[in-house]
């Protein structure tokens, strides 16, 4: 497991559930992550809903049209599971498909059956483009399923007609069986011209039960089907205990022949190539005048396509690869991730520079798989054509310059070039690098006060550059301000304060060129009870994380190599003042220095005040990763040197003393005198 810097654990957490809010379902599956099975006792332990039958049955036409048709029945089991299936919502695109549900029925155990009546269905657009009038065609069709009580059961049909195939008369479709109990019976049919070549890979242990062709000439058809029904590992030898070790899904097709004819196709959507129109050149123009080098001028594009044109979190082909003309864009103030990309192109080629545009988000072996463009999640360009050149993400509306989030970094990325001369050099594939634009810190601050009732009351200061940084700058953006508070609560919680967070305050989270800070305010009633004697009272510091060593299963076994992750510097210092009167012992500070990481700590104490004796206890630790991973040939070395670390902060945090026996190890304990 890769470490976790400081103990900001949960603000991977925090920031996807508040962004999740503001970023809603898009219209397109993505490649599907494979769950792990369950037993039968298990699935009727767990699964608020069991689909027990799942029927897709899809047909391409030779111009790339298709029709796919799903059939489902569904056995409500807990009250949880009537309320998720208590509206089916069904994206999809009305400028190239349509989407019919000719039955919707409840069976109710008792008896008896109730038709889900015409006018419970609506059809309105995706709630991400409500407001943006450009986006209209990208609609969702909502079915509101009404009186669904457990073990009652659900059966839907839902037909998909794609009329005009956004890359007709390409296509391609990608297929994974649900390999644990949530699906008990699967059936998958696909039904393709015989006249097309096609590419096709099926997992080894997913064959299909059905191969055949029907018709004749041109209208001959090549048909393929799948039967799967789930059974338990321990049962009998399944596909749910053998996950396809290629990476594909357990069904892939598609009609390009190479990835080269993708990326020329899909350069097409994405790079206009006719004349820039005046209004971008003028634009242009404006937002480069005051720069003096041609990495100002392409960040001063750069901050303006990211931070005034908000992004509308859809899949990358919500819109058919269907691209707005750039002035379009440029007056609008909103775009897609890909439409964000044509009015950055366009914004370059205006200054005369270039600009790649290029899809991330595809696993390692990208390259290996079949050609398709559903293997993508994210958009980038690579300003890199005639130099080195940089990446960026204009999609992020708050990333610094020339940063790009931690998961796309260190993978592939997809170039989208024209298939001509002028790129027949180039290679399609590149690697996103790992270093990030500037070193990764993170700088924690808590000054607090301890009471003569217990009380704790602490101001804390984050300072942060480097992937935490982005995470909180995205989850600050899009969460309104009077919401702020319930960000500052997750985020004292995952550094162990689990009091109320008073006041909050951030810095502009589109002010990029400094680092983020977040400063809130906590209050702790009881953090200590003075009746106990001697008090023990933690450093009031965030925990710094530390990565997991690999765990040795037996003396012949590989060792993994240690993730370190993005090279970090991390400070944290506490200042707490005590009430008047108190006596208090402090642990002794360390340092480690190794290649791969150093530590240090320190403690300290002072009186502070004239009439009355205050006391105020400061601790710090300095922590600071050097490199990416330990290789897996100094582990067991790194194995003894970590548990010695954790056995040594055990000693210095976790002490517990005996109220009447005395010990050497007491001193940092606190006692206030009066309570003695």
């Amino acid at each position: 497991m890769k470490r976790s810097p400081i103990s900001l654990r949960l603000i991977s957490a925090l920031a996807a559930a508040f962004v999740a809010a503001a970023s809603l379902p898009g219209t397109r599956a993505q490649e599907p992550a494979k769950p792990a099975a369950k037993t039968p006792a298990e699935a009727s332990s767990q699964t608020p809903a069991q689909i027990e039958l799942l029927e897709t049955h899809i047909r391409f036409g030779a111009d790339g049209s298709s029709r796919k048709e799903v059939h489902a029945r569904v056995r409500i089991n807990t009250e949880l599971g009537a309320r998720q299936f208590a509206r089916l919502n069904f994206d999809y695109n009305r400028a190239f498909e349509t989407v019919e549900i000719p039955l919707a029925r409840i069976t109710h155990t008792g008896g008896g059956t109730a038709d889900i009546l015409p006018s419970a269905v609506t059809d309105q657009p995706n709630p991400a483009v409500v407001d943006a009038a450009a986006y209209q065609d990208i609609r969702r069709k909502t079915v509101r399923i009404l009186g669904l009580q457990p073990t009652d059961q659900l059966e839907y049909r839902v037909i998909t007609t794609t009329t005009h195939a956004p890359l007709g008369p390409d296509f391609y479709l990608f297929h994974t069986f649900a390999k644990d109990a949530i699906v008990t019976q699967e059936q998958f049919e696909l039904d393709l011209p015989a006249a097309r070549a096609v590419q096709l890979r099926v997992n080894p242990e997913t064959p299909a039960s059905y191969e055949g062709k029907s018709g004749d000439g041109a209208d001959a058809r090549m048909i393929r089907r799948w039967e799967y029904r789930w059974a338990a590992p321990e049962s009998k030898t399944s596909a749910a205990a053998k996950p396809n070790a290629s990476g594909e899904p357990d069904v892939t097709l598609t009609t390009f022949t190479s990835w080269k004819q993708l990326s020329a196709r899909l350069a097409e959507k994405f790079e206009a190539t006719e004349n820039v129109a005046p209004e971008v050149i003028s634009k242009s123009g404006d937002l480069t005048r005051a720069a003096k080098s041609p990495e100002e001028k392409i960040e001063a594009i750069y901050d303006f396509v990211s931070q005034k044109s908000a992004t509308l979190e859809l899949p990358l082909d919500a819109n058919g690869f269907r691209a707005r003309a750039a002035t379009e864009i440029l007056s609008s103030g909103y775009a897609t991730a890909g439409d964000k990309l044509v009015l950055f192109t366009a914004l370059i080629r205006a200054a005369k520079m270039p600009a790649i545009v290029a899809l991330a988000g595809a696993p390692d072996n990208a390259e290996t798989l079949l050609p398709r463009p559903t293997m993508f999640t994210q958009t980038l360009v690579w300003t890199g054509k005639d130099g080195p050149g940089f990446w960026l993400d204009p999609s992020v509306e708050v990333a610094p310059f020339r940063m790009i989030a931690a998961n796309l970094r260190g993978k592939p990325a997809f170039l989208l070039l024209p298939d001509d001369a002028e790129n027949a050099s180039l290679s399609r594939w590149l690697t996103v690098p790992n270093d990030l634009p500037f070193a990764a810190s993170q700088k924690v601050n808590v000054d607090a006060v301890l009471g003569a009732d217990g009380k704790l009351s602490a101001k804390v200061h984050y300072a942060l550059r480097g992937d935490n940084e982005l995470l909180l700058r995205v989850a600050f953006h899009h969460t309104a301000k009077e919401k702020w508070r319930d960000l500052a609560q997750l985020l004292s919680i995952s550094d162990g304060f689990r009091g109320k967070v008073a006041s909050v305050s951030a810095s502009d989270p589109s002010e990029t060129r400094e680092p983020f800070s977040v400063d809130y305010e906590i209050a702790m009633p009881k953090f200590v009870d003075w009746s106990k004697k001697p008090v023990r009272i933690p450093a009031l510091l965030p925990q710094v994380g530390l990565p997991d060593v690999p765990a040795k299963v037996d003396k012949d076994s590989a060792t993994s190599a240690i993730e370190l992750g993005t090279p970090l510097d991390v400070e944290t210092h506490a200042a707490l003042q005590l009430p008047p009167g108190t006596v208090a012992h402090m642990p002794t500070g360390t340092s480690v220095e190794r290649d791969y990481a150093t530590f240090s700590s320190n403690y300290g104490m002072e009186n502070t005040g004239s009439s009355t004796r205050n006391v105020t206890v400061t601790a710090s630790r300095h922590i600071r990763f050097l490199l990416r991973e330990v290789p897996a040939a100094r582990v067991e070395i790194t194995r003894r040197s970590c548990t010695r670390y954790r056995m040594m902060r055990r000693r210095i945090l976790c002490w517990s003393v005996p109220r009447n026996k005395p010990s050497r190890r007491s001193r940092n304990l606190v006692r206030p005198k009066n309570l003695e």
